[in-house]
């Protein structure tokens, strides 16, 4: 019989570098999928849908937080983004891992409904090059830039509501210390002792 899989979320702060080490924890792992969310803002050009985003109206997600369909939602600007509770469940059952890339504020929103999630929150090897790695986007303005770096120290903070913390100064060693967790979770007397009660007693 194949084992229930776990949820496991990841945060941080911006520049912390989840984003990368989800990508490559996916390459490397078939049997992890990543949680797809919902949003009521449109599909933009390339995007698919069930890949990028389910796509639904305000309404229809307002009924989705009526009948508790979501783990975690919320609002950013005009829009709603929230993740749908049947898929993440469903691949669970089916035995399969399943990888929420999430900020804090819904990472702990979805603590509170699921306690049995793995949480880990990905951290940068100093402030200072957590900071060069926002300006080095070459994106956003030097106000942006202040902003974006003030609520990563408010973020960082919050890291003691986790379960693991993983400190991001190399990707591949950082990605192999998320395995690492994964499969000592899977290890726990708490979520195998079913399977070694029906092999030993």
């Amino acid at each position: 019989m194949k084992n229930k899989g776990l949820l496991v979320v990841v945060s941080g702060p911006s520049g912390a570098g989840k984003g990368t080490i989800c990508k490559r924890l996916l390459e490397k792992n078939n049997d992890i999928k990543i949680s797809v969310s919902t949003t009521t803002r449109g599909a933009r050009v390339g995007e698919v849908e069930g890949k990028n985003y389910f796509f639904v109206s305000k309404n229809e997600f307002q009924d989705m937080l009526k009948q508790d369909a979501l783990l975690e939602y919320a609002k950013v600007y005009d829009n709603y983004y929230g993740t749908p509770k049947k898929y993440v469940l469903e691949n669970l059952e089916r035995g399969n891992d399943v990888l929420l890339e999430i900020d804090i504020v819904g990472a702990l929103q979805v603590k509170e409904k699921f306690k049995d999630g793995v949480f880990i929150f990905i951290l940068p090897p100093s402030l200072e090059e957590l900071k060069n790695r926002i300006v080095g986007r070459g994106t956003e303005s030097a106000k942006d830039i202040e902003k974006r770096y003030g609520c990563a120290l408010e973020e960082i903070e919050q890291v003691i509501k986790y379960d693991y913390a993983v400190i991001n100064d190399d990707i591949e060693r950082a990605t192999i210390d998320v395995e690492g967790i994964i499969k000592a979770e899977k290890c726990k007397v708490s979520r195998i002792h079913e399977d070694i009660k029906s092999i030993f007693y």
